[in-house]
């Protein structure tokens, strides 16, 4: 009697994940601890997604503990397939069901999203004051970020020193509010140069201000 495992506990695990876990170990208790192979366990809990660390172990009074390391989602990020969970170091944790369920996580989409996650993060939270504005993050050629606004906007960051630019946006729509005109683009990527793409029908209606009036011909 004193070698019988009675029960399983797991320990550091969301209920989803420790419900995967008594699946993937479907043992029959009470069980000699002699017909348990820890190692086995283990290894299979850490195919888990969820699972970062796992340790396993026999406990007294006949109890094998299951201790999770469990991920934890740091970014949503969407491909062709869905929105997925990702953590910080881009580890594909599970799908996101709702985007309302992580109404204050990122959302990174592109070539390379996945490995830039804490970035994206930094990113989000100096676009902060723009609200619900701000519907996500795009990598662009695995190297560098556009910011994505509603109505079709986009902030074209630099590969290097992506945060301060975006700083210097927030700073210039909160004096002169320039994200609320008619624009396109705002393109960052040369720092010594910014310059704002206006859309189609802003470009006529400037190009209308500023060309003269002709005036109709007198034939007297």
């Amino acid at each position: 009697p004193e070698f019988m495992v009675k029960l399983m506990e797991v320990r550091g695990a969301s209920e989803e994940v420790a419900s995967a876990i008594h699946e993937i170990a479907p043992i029959t208790f009470p069980v000699s601890s002699f017909d348990l192979e820890l190692p086995q366990i283990q290894n299979a809990i850490l195919g888990l997604n969820p699972v970062r660390r796992a340790d396993v172990r026999l406990q007294p009074g006949g109890v094998l503990q299951v201790t999770i390391d469990e991920r934890v989602t740091a970014a949503l990020w969407r491909t062709h397939d869905g929105l997925f969970r990702i953590d910080k170091d881009g580890v594909y944790i599970g799908i996101a069901l709702e985007r309302s369920d992580y109404p204050n996580l990122p959302i990174i989409a592109g070539d390379g999203a996945e490995t830039a996650v804490d970035e994206a993060k930094t990113l989000m939270q100096i676009a902060s004051p723009l609200g619900a504005r701000v519907k996500g993050l795009v990598r662009m050629g695995a190297r560098r970020w556009d910011v994505v606004l509603d109505r079709d906007q986009r902030i074209m960051l630099p590969e290097q020193g992506a945060a301060r630019a975006l700083e210097r946006v927030i700073a210039l729509d909160q004096v002169q509010d320039v994200l609320e005109r008619d624009l396109a683009r705002v393109d960052m990527r040369l720092a010594q140069r910014p310059t704002i793409r206006m859309n189609e029908n802003a470009v006529q209606e400037l190009w209308r201000i500023k060309t003269p009036a002709v005036e109709a011909p007198n034939n007297d």
